[in-house]
């Protein structure tokens, strides 16, 4: 966040200083307004150029790519502005220098003024502002997107190795489904009750006298073996 801020900084400052470079000195007291952006392709000439056609058109075009670069996060926005500032004004120096046979400097307003300074230096800073802004980080927030959309479980499974309760707690239990309570013992199955006469598929027949009550089958009574 920081580094964004400061690179921001950095290149919105670089774009003021290429931006009003065109209204002072270039060269011999002539102010970059009054060169032509058609001179810097066919050759420096004394006429007089128009604001909008001059050379500040290029420049007012990349302080529109900072601008956009610093709110869109975009660090090949804001380094590609200041490509563009570096090649028109060399692409000027060159055109000078072949027009006026050398390029030199002077302090008594002869040869390149701060106007060419300027529009440098705005272009360095351009550029260096793109390398220190971090960027959008399109993975990272990708994935924060993915994990926001996944359905939130208030316990997560143990896995197969570690067995515990559920949910989960710092005592170790039998089994992931296990309750804290004990568990009611189920009765073992031993068939139909012979005395509910709801569970009687067959006839019965009346006990006799001398076994009353017997729980045994009363129409299949158990045989004596037969004696040897």
């Amino acid at each position: 966040m920081i580094r964004n801020v400061l690179g921001s900084l950095v290149a919105l400052a670089g774009a003021a200083s290429a931006v009003l470079s065109p209204f002072r000195d270039w060269y011999d007291g002539r102010a970059g307004q009054d060169y032509r952006v058609r001179d810097l392709f066919e050759g420096i000439t004394a006429t007089e150029s128009g604001v909008l056609v001059s050379i500040l058109l290029p420049f007012l075009f990349a302080a529109l790519l900072v601008i956009a670069g610093v709110v869109l996060r975009s660090r090949i926005a804001v380094a590609l502005a200041g490509l563009v500032v570096l090649g028109f004004t060399i692409l000027w120096m060159v055109r000078q220098g072949q027009a006026a046979g050398s390029l030199t400097v002077g302090g008594d307003g002869a040869g390149l003024q701060v106007g060419v300074v300027n529009a440098l230096a705005g272009g360095v800073l351009m550029l260096i502002g793109a390398l220190l802004m971090r960027g959008r980080r399109r993975g990272v927030t990708r994935a924060r997107r993915e994990r926001e959309r996944e359905p939130v479980e208030p316990y997560g499974a143990p896995p197969a190795d570690q067995v515990d309760t559920w949910p989960p707690t710092q005592e170790p239990g039998m089994s992931t489904n296990t309750s804290p309570w004990p568990e009611p013992e189920v009765d073992p199955y031993t068939g139909p009750d012979p005395h509910d006469p709801r569970t009687r598929s067959y006839p019965q027949a009346p006990p006799p006298p001398d076994r009353p009550g017997d729980p045994r089958d009363p129409v299949h009574p158990p045989q004596r073996p037969p004696e040897a």
